[in-house]
């Protein structure tokens, strides 16, 4: 009789056992996830749906018939920093950016050189229009690094925004 309230007792303690590492595994899985979905914003905005990657990207802009912004950034770079933060907190942009455009920030470059087209710098945004070209004429107000922005030129960037939702002749477009 002593031995059967010994057993009862093992096992409630492996029942409370198993049902712990149930209930930890099941709270990895929810954490996981989201960090993912932060990780592709990257702190650019978190209610912006971002494609994962350049190709996603495009096809998406083919399908959809929206533009692609694809913001070139460095975590570690102040002026990458400065920008984001600036991006973030301008209401116009953030909803332009969401429903308007297909997003997509990166921090390592493309095997396309066409997203350089003044060089491999940081931070820059290029657009390419629906029919995969990038917008080469839609640039910032640096003459020596025309694709780059400060945190100053939000207005800026909202007309830009705007002219990337207006195609253009295929004569004004670098095709990739």
């Amino acid at each position: 009789m002593l031995s059967f309230k010994g057993g009862e007792v093992m096992l409630r303690w492996v029942v409370l056992a198993l049902l712990i590492g149930f209930c930890a595994s099941a709270g990895d899985k929810k954490v996981k996830t989201k960090a993912k979905t932060q990780s592709l914003a990257r702190g650019w905005g978190n209610a912006i749906s971002w494609a994962k990657s350049y190709e996603e990207a495009l096809a998406k802009a083919f399908n959809s018939k929206k533009p692609v912004m694809v913001i070139h950034h460095l975590p570690d770079c102040p002026h990458s920093q400065a920008l984001k933060k600036a991006f973030v907190a301008d209401k116009t942009v953030q909803k332009m950016a969401k429903g308007d455009f297909i997003m997509l920030n990166v921090v390592e470059e493309t095997a396309d050189s066409n997203l350089a087209p003044d060089g491999y710098y940081v931070p820059r945004i290029v657009f390419v229009d629906p029919s995969l070209t990038v917008r080469a004429d839609i640039t910032g107000k640096n003459s020596g690094y025309r694709y780059s922005y400060n945190p100053g030129d939000m207005q800026l960037l909202v007309k830009n925004m705007k002219k990337a939702k207006k195609l253009l002749p295929s004569k004004q477009h670098i095709e990739l």
